[in-house]
């Protein structure tokens, strides 16, 4: 079984800017309920369905499978809501990767960063551009995003 354990943290300021090199993303949602969620995404070159259950504190399932993207496309055409687009960078810190999602479109102004880990009670470094966490705040879901975008906070 998949499982993903992720903190996310908004970001203290632009010093990450220098330290990675962004990829553009699109994502979309077919199913996106609270209990699970069924994204489709296109990653850079590259297409991924992803099969997610309801978060118990910072763990969830995960399910992630490359599929073409091509086919990744013409399903972004299927969700109800519009595509998340941002561009994300990932970075190396002291041994983990952090990914720094800077948002575009409707979800414009937000960046967040994601660090995903081995267990709940990892210990890791944070670097000095990291700010306040927000792991949990459901606000800060992508798919919450797309029925909630940020500029109407």
């Amino acid at each position: 079984m998949g499982m993903e354990i992720e903190r996310k943290y908004l970001l203290r300021n632009d010093h990450w800017r220098s330290l990675g090199v962004p990829v553009h993303y699109a994502q979309g949602y077919l199913v996106a309920d609270g209990e699970r969620t069924v994204r489709v995404r296109i990653a850079g070159p590259n297409g991924f369905l992803t099969i997610k259950g309801a978060s118990v504190g910072f763990s969830r399932k995960e399910f992630e499978y490359a599929i073409p993207v091509e086919e990744a496309t013409e399903m972004l055409q299927l969700c109800a809501l519009p595509a998340i687009e941002k561009y994300r960078t990932k970075i190396l810190f002291e041994g983990k990767i952090w990914e720094v999602d800077e948002f575009k479109g409707q979800n414009e102004g937000l960046v967040v960063a994601e660090i995903e880990l081995n267990s709940e009670d990892e210990t890791f470094a944070v670097p000095s551009w990291i700010g306040q966490e927000v792991t949990g705040d459901v606000r800060y879901f992508n798919s919450f995003l797309a029925r909630n975008p940020y500029k109407n906070w």
